[in-house]
C-alpha cells in the first residue's frame, strides 16, 4: 500500500470568514493556511485564490502572488490550482492558472447541480479543451468526480488521446453524490486500473470517508472549502487542525504519510517548476 498523500484544500470560492473566521483571504493569510497544512503533514494544496475582501478569482497574476507567497513557506510542496472557480466564471478566466504551468490542476468533468439554483456548467467541449490544453503544457489533472458519470467521461477522453493515463481521480462525495461506504466502493471499482484516487467528503462526511479511504489505500482531502469544523459543532482553527486529524487516524490503522516528493513519485508528476513561473499566451477557448 501506497503512503497516504494528504490534499489541503485551504479556501475554497465560496466559504466565508461569516462562517469560519479562520478561512482565509488576503496573499499573507493563504500562505498561513497553506503552511498549518503543509507542517502538519499534507504533500498537496489545492489552491483557490480570493481578493482581500472575500470575493474569489481566477485572476492569473492573484495565483502568482499566492503561489509566492506559499512557495517561500513551503519550498518543495504541490500547488494544485483550481480550474473550477466559482459558479458562472467563463471558461477563459477558468484556465488563467493554468499559464503558469503548476504541476497539477484540476479538471472537472462533468456539470452538477452545486446547491439550490447555482449549477457549475462544465460541457463536453470545456472538458476536452481543458484538457487538451493540461496536456499541452504537461500539466497532469486531477480528474473531478461528483458522480459516476464523470468518471465514464474521463475514460472516453482517455481513449481518445485528451488525458493520459495512468489518471489520478479525485471523488467529492455529499454533493451530488451520496457519501457512504457502498459510494466510495462503487466510485474505486470503476475507475481504470493503474489509476491513483483521492476520496473528499463534504462537512460531515469529511471524516467518514477519509477514514475509508485511507483503510481501502486510497488518498484523501480535506480543508476549509470542504468542511469548516474539527467535530460537531467546533470550528477548526487552521487547515493544520483538519491535517492533523488525519495524521492520527492514518497511525492508527497502520499508513504512513508521504512527503510531497513521494506524492510525486506515486502521481507520476513530471515535476513542472513553479519556482521560476515564466509567461504564457492565454489559452484559446
Amino acid at each position: 500500500m501506497d503512503k497516504l498523500i494528504i490534499t489541503a484544500a485551504i479556501c475554497g470560492a465560496e466559504v466565508t470568514k461569516e462562517q469560519n473566521p479562520n478561512v482565509p483571504y488576503t496573499i499573507e493569510e493563504i500562505g498561513r493556511e497553506a503552511e498549518s497544512a503543509y507542517k502538519a503533514g499534507a504533500s498537496i494544496i489545492h489552491l483557490h485564490v480570493r481578493y482581500d475582501d472575500g470575493t474569489p478569482t481566477q485572476n492569473k497574476e492573484r495565483f502568482r502572488e499566492c503561489i509566492d507567497e506559499i512557495k517561500k513557506r513551503c519550498p518543495d510542496v504541490i500547488i494544485q490550482p483550481s480550474t473550477g472557480g466559482a459558479v458562472g466564471m467563463t471558461d477563459k478566466e477558468r484556465l488563467q492558472p493554468v499559464e503558469l504551468l503548476p504541476e497539477m490542476a484540476t479538471l472537472d468533468c462533468g456539470t452538477l447541480n452545486f446547491g439550490e439554483d447555482e449549477i457549475f456548467v462544465n460541457t463536453e467541449n470545456t472538458i476536452k479543451n481543458f484538457g487538451k490544453i493540461m496536456m499541452e503544457k504537461g500539466v497532469k489533472p486531477e480528474i473531478e468526480v461528483f458522480d459516476k458519470g464523470m468518471i465514464d467521461y474521463a475514460i472516453k477522453y482517455a481513449k481518445q488521446g485528451i488525458l493520459l493515463e495512468p489518471m489520478h481521480f479525485d471523488f467529492v462525495l455529499g454533493v451530488q453524490m451520496a457519501a457512504t461506504a457502498r459510494d466510495l466502493t462503487f466510485m474505486v471499482d470503476s475507475i481504470p486500473s493503474g489509476s491513483t484516487w483521492t476520496v473528499a467528503g463534504i462537512g460531515r462526511h469529511q471524516i467518514p470517508m477519509v477514514t475509508m479511504g485511507i483503510a481501502m489505500g486510497g488518498h484523501v482531502r480535506v480543508g476549509f472549502e470542504d468542511n469548516l469544523y474539527l467535530s460537531k459543532g467546533v470550528l477548526a482553527e487552521s487547515n493544520g487542525k483538519l491535517v492533523e486529524k488525519v495524521v492520527r487516524i492514518a497511525k492508527e490503522l497502520g499508513r504512513e504519510i508521504s512527503t510531497p516528493d513521494e506524492a510525486r513519485e506515486i502521481l507520476g508528476l513530471k515535476g513542472n517548476s513553479l519556482k521560476n513561473i515564466r509567461q504564457e499566451p492565454s489559452p484559446s477557448i
